[in-house]
């Protein structure tokens, strides 16, 4: 076995690749570009070689500044992960060149299936069934056009180099297939330098089924089960699961026979998915899609049916160790489903958000799993792939490894970055989901439907709480600086103008934090006792108690509890500050720092007390800043301005009665 093993990758997949290398007594070198010094792969490895700045194609994906990091850190073989180079032949090639062992298949193999077209016809020799269709080098558009009439319409349009939906088209009127050949090749040349097409038959409500396979060097090709990933959005995986729904023991049995039969097709080895087609209206019929080589994103699920751990068999096979157990002594218990978690809001577009890490909230109990690659602290910036983390859950059968995993995402939090955990769980609870009628189309038919919930009394609460105790605490013994709102006759609430979401509301407080009063808006006064430590909040309100974790920015709150993350932000009046020349004239001056969006007056224009003037947005929220006064405007700002705390954005100028202000 290899004393050495150096990760050429980041985030989550180098994190569990480097906890096995850990759990084997194997020295494990992390590589890391300037965005990732202070990451979470660089922090556990036992060494980290910095290979470039931030673009993965001057440090990821640079192979020389990669083979460098391996000659200084003295590493015996390199683990790529997924992603970057791990399905690169000429990385391998480089490798095994310098003397060092490339976990994965051999070069041959990965370009053999690194071109579909390739693929499709060395599997198709050995039986494995495949998508009726075209496939071959150099098709012109007028060859795939006559094919398209004889395959039949809808046909799928696919580029022979590269994935991830990049260049596929789907075409159901022979119309619009000119236009969709001429698009299909633009993108795929742009994607991938390829421009390379293909046809196939498009299988009516399809269903994206994979099998996963081990093969040594001793000639032995074993599969252990497979996974459903149909639950995509734009070809992109979101939810995986072990075993899948839709097959039963006869066709699960065929599709693994076909699947090792596509590792043997190639002389293949190590780890790999081979990827099939199914339709939903008929189970027992699949086709050979594609096979990636290399460890998928969806193996923990894998892992948790089989008890196996696939990067410990990748490091056995790639040191010459021969697989130990026959195909039948390999079986799977239960049933396991993962979610992957993305640094994205659904609520608008599912647009990649990003931002600093505040806390990294895992979840914990029998049967579940986290694979991350944050901790507090990390940026995630717009460099890289948005995910974040998985979180798997496995239980007896189906309906327990949903509830599982939907307490699980709810028992999981990244404060400080918008993700998608609420609408995964939002998908979690589709009636079709739960029944396993699945396809590829689902997510995105589903998505149309999706509204973030609204956040509770209880969240607005603890956000207003939070700083209410600090005042508190800072008070100490001083009681006139305690904020009980003590006057004579009654008290005098402390009161907080909050926003979340799309909800804004008063939160008035009044009392002691063992004794208090609290209102929302205009709801009644409810009783609430409050306690806190470093960074938790405990509430009782009318006698439930409610635990929250409140992390800060400088312009927003992040409450997390109850199975939701709510972003509020202290909404405040726009400041006027009186002009000592001009008595009661006020300037406008931004709350927080942000860019100003839009300015909805002109220079000179007049106003009345209350009119929007300037907008900033902060945080992805926009806060409008209105006329304290009526008057004569002046802009001090203009749109797509970055803007300060307490920076003067306008000047309100007040008229008197006896002045005719002049219309602009």
């Amino acid at each position: 076995m290899f004393d050495t093993v150096l990760v050429a990758n980041r985030g989550e997949i180098a994190v569990r690749v480097i906890a096995t290398l850990k759990a084997m007594g194997i020295r494990a070198v992390a590589v890391y570009s300037d965005a990732d010094a202070g990451a979470r792969h660089v922090a556990e490895a036992d060494e980290a070689v910095r290979i470039g700045p931030a673009p993965a194609r001057q440090s990821y994906l640079n192979i020389t500044a990669i083979l460098e990091a391996v000659r200084r850190s003295g590493a015996q073989a390199v683990h790529p992960g997924y992603g970057f180079l791990s399905e690169n032949a000429e990385f391998a090639a480089a490798l095994h060149d310098a003397g060092v062992v490339f976990i994965g298949p051999p070069t041959a193999a990965i370009e053999t299936m690194g071109d579909k077209i390739t693929a499709k016809a060395a599997v198709a020799e050995f039986g494995v069934p495949v998508v009726p269709g075209i496939a071959r080098p150099g098709l012109s558009d007028a060859e795939l056009t006559d094919a398209a009439a004889e395959i039949g319409y809808p046909v799928l349009i696919k580029p022979s180099a590269g994935g991830g939906g990049k260049g596929m088209r789907l075409v159901s009127d022979p119309a619009e297939l000119a236009d969709a050949l001429a698009g299909a090749r633009r993108e795929s040349a742009a994607a991938f330098g390829d421009d390379t097409l293909f046809l196939e038959r498009f299988v009516l409500r399809p269903r994206h089924i994979e099998v996963q396979v081990l093969a040594d060097a001793h000639g032995t090709v074993v599969h252990l089960g497979e996974r459903e990933c149909s639950l995509q959005r734009r070809h992109q995986k979101v939810i995986e699961e072990a075993p899948s729904p839709l097959l039963d023991a006869a066709t699960r049995a065929r599709i693994g026979a076909a699947a090792c039969d596509t590792a043997r097709s190639v002389a293949y080895t190590g780890a790999g998915t081979v990827e099939f087609i199914v339709s939903a209206d008929r189970p027992d019929e699949f086709f050979f899609m594609e096979m990636n080589t290399r460890l998928q994103v969806e193996h923990p699920v894998t892992e948790m049916v089989t008890g196996w751990d696939l990067v410990e068999w990748q490091l056995r096979i790639a040191a010459g160790q021969p697989i130990t157990a026959r195909q039948d002594e390999i079986v799977t218990r239960g049933h396991a489903i993962e979610a992957r978690v993305y640094a994205e809001d659904p609520s608008r577009g599912f647009l990649p958000t990003g931002g600093e890490v505040l806390a990294a909230i895992d979840p914990v109990g029998p049967g579940v799993r986290i694979d991350s690659g944050v901790r507090a602290g990390t940026v995630i910036g717009s460099d890289y792939d948005p995910m974040v983390a998985k979180v798997i859950a496995h239980a007896e059968d189906r309906a327990g490894a949903l509830r599982r995993l939907d307490q699980a995402l709810a028992d999981t939090a990244v404060p400080g970055v918008i993700t998608n955990i609420e609408f995964m769980r939002f998908l979690l609870a589709d009636p079709d989901v739960v029944a396993g009628h699945l396809d590829t189309g689902l997510l995105d038919r589903r998505a149309a439907d999706f509204v973030a919930a609204p956040v509770d009394d209880e969240h607005l609460i603890a956000a207003a709480v939070w700083p209410w105790l600090q005042r508190w605490a800072a008070a100490g013994d001083d009681i006139w600086a305690r904020p009980t709102g003590w006057r004579i006759g009654a008290p005098a609430p402390t009161a907080v103008r909050l926003r979340a979401g799309e909800r804004i509301d008063h939160v008035y407080l009044t009392g002691t934090p063992d004794a208090a009063s609290v209102r929302v808006g205009d709801g009644q006064p409810r009783t609430m006792t409050a306690e806190s430590d470093t960074d938790h909040l405990v509430l009782t309100v009318d006698g439930v108690r409610h635990r929250f974790r409140v992390d800060r920015t400088d312009t927003a709150l992040w409450v997390t509890g109850g199975g939701l993350t709510a972003v509020v932000e202290p909404v405040r009046e726009a400041p006027a500050r009186p002009d000592d020349d001009l008595d009661g004239d006020a300037e406008l001056c931004s709350p927080m720092p942000g860019s100003v969006v839009a300015v909805a007056v002109e220079d000179g224009a007049t106003v009345t007390a209350g009119t929007v003037v300037v907008t900033v947005e902060a945080m992805k929220m926009e806060h409008a800043l209105t006329a304290p006064v009526d008057g004569l405007v002046e802009l001090l700002t203009a749109a797509g301005e970055q803007v300060t705390v307490g920076q003067p954005l306008a000047r309100i100028t007040t008229t008197t009665e006896h002045e005719e202000p002049e219309t602009v």
